[in-house]
């Protein structure tokens, strides 16, 4: 605590000594700072002294920690300061960041500097960065480096360690190896581990394991993390069709990835449309708006339906004017059970701990829960409607069933919405809380009128 405040110090000193422009001051406190830390304080500088403060406090960095800072700013002060510095500047600061942070930021840049950029690079760094720029974005391919330690089968030991003493700065880790042949296809891996404690003439072959999990190019970016939670890798190897290795991905790259897959389900749970990577206070008032209308039109409509329901039992309703003060907890009980339910079923879903296929065991699960909730939630119920409410035996019997039917229900279609959209390639999370809540709405409206037309022979 007592760290995260001097830090917070720090950062605000800095500030303090931007704004009066003892720049030499700011830049001795600033390389106290880690590279993240740093990135935070020009992100600061940029919304509370303009993008001018903040280019300043950029180039007063050190050349070796200008890229590592750059690749962890935000995408608007990125091309802030990349309009605010020279081509050259660009250009050293695009060299000195790691292969994969650098295809991160030119698929965010303008085409126009990115074109700049491309015609300073060499034919064979031009035909690579091409090659990553055209994955699709949410696949492994745009996630991969090509920055990873290779060794040959027919290598010993020693050979191996040279080549990682030579190669391992270069590369985005060393901790696991990767054996392929000359034709690139991947044979095994090797870990460090493995290296360091075998004597140098022990052949690679006998420390490779051959039983290898890998992806592909191609696979999406949630199934990438599905594998790193799964096995808890540091790095997954990336294969083509032909099972050739074209590179690695690094737990820091998928945990980013994970950071954007939730923040995506909650906005899809919460009714927000659009993948938007922007923090909340960056995404401008007329993009969110864009973000929510579509969801809120759609579930003003469903509501609308429910509202038909409700029109078509008019009669019924002037004559027994109560029902009308149970319609709220029917629907509210009715959203909440279903989003209860969903929500669970998305969790499970995301974290690999449910399939499709188990939908017949979360059906019978949800079907028992469902029953002995609605019995207590019920029974509860009528106790109030008969020595508080003060209502007639009917209504009350009339409200606990319908209430019984509609956990029943809600519960259920919580439950399996989210599983059928998983089956049909939809994304589950847009079977949350709203979707379900209107849903269940229109339902409890109709059982619970059309039990109370049965019950008191209204029609």
């Amino acid at each position: 605590m007592e760290n995260a405040k001097n830090l917070d110090e720090i950062k605000a000193n800095i500030l303090l000594m931007l704004d009066s422009k003892k720049y030499i001051s700011a830049r001795d406190e600033m390389l106290q700072l880690n590279e993240a830390d740093v990135a935070d304080v020009i992100d600061e500088a940029s919304d509370e002294l303009g993008i001018e403060m903040a280019i300043i406090l950029f180039r007063m960095l050190p050349k070796d920690e200008a890229a590592e800072v750059f690749s962890r700013l935000s995408t608007d002060d990125q091309l802030d300061i990349i309009n605010g510095i020279t081509d050259k500047e660009i250009q050293f600061i695009i060299d000195e960041m790691d292969f994969d942070d650098m295809i991160d930021v030119l698929e965010e840049l303008p085409a126009n500097i990115v074109d700049k950029i491309l015609e300073k690079s060499t034919k064979e760094e031009r035909k690579l960065i091409n090659t990553f720029l055209n994955y699709p974005e949410d696949s492994a391919g745009s996630l991969m480096t090509p920055d990873y330690i290779t060794l040959q089968k027919n290598w010993d030991v020693g050979q191996a360690l040279a080549h990682i003493k030579t190669e391992g700065m270069d590369s985005e880790t060393v901790y696991t190896c990767y054996v392929k042949d000359w034709g690139r296809k991947l044979l095994g891996i090797v870990s460090l581990r493995s290296l360091v404690t075998q004597d140098s003439d022990v052949p690679v072959a006998d420390l490779m394991v051959e039983d290898i999990v890998y992806v592909n190019v191609y696979d999406d970016q949630e199934k990438v993390s599905e594998a790193f939670t799964k096995y808890g890798f540091l790095a997954i190897p990336v294969v083509d069709n032909e099972k050739r290795l074209v590179g690695i991905i690094t737990v820091d790259d998928i945990l980013r990835v994970v950071e954007e897959e939730v923040t995506e389900d909650i906005e899809r749970m919460g009714g927000v449309m659009g993948n938007d990577d922007r923090e909340y206070l960056d995404t401008g008032v007329f993009r969110q708006v864009r973000n929510r209308f579509p969801w809120l039109i759609l579930l003003m409509f469903s509501a609308m339906v429910t509202g038909l329901v409700i029109s078509k039992f008019e009669l019924l309703l002037k004559d027994i004017a109560s029902l009308t003060m149970y319609m709220p907890l029917l629907m509210g009980t009715g959203g909440n059970s279903g989003s209860q339910a969903s929500t669970l079923i998305i969790r499970g879903l995301a974290v690999g701990e449910i399939e499709p296929k188990d939908a017949p065991k979360v059906l019978w699960k949800e079907l028992r829960i469902s029953l002995l909730l609605g019995v207590c939630l019920s029974g509860i119920n009528l106790l109030k409607i008969l020595f508080l409410d003060r209502e007639p035996l009917l209504v009350g019997i009339t409200v606990c069933v319908t209430q019984i039917i509609v956990v029943l229900l809600a519960k259920c279609l919580g439950g399996m919405l989210p599983l059928f959209a998983k089956k049909i390639g939809i994304d589950p999370a847009l079977m949350a809380a709203p979707f379900i809540s209107t849903l269940t709405d229109t339902f409890s409206c109709l059982i619970y009128f059309s039990l109370a037309s049965a019950v008191f022979r209204i029609s």
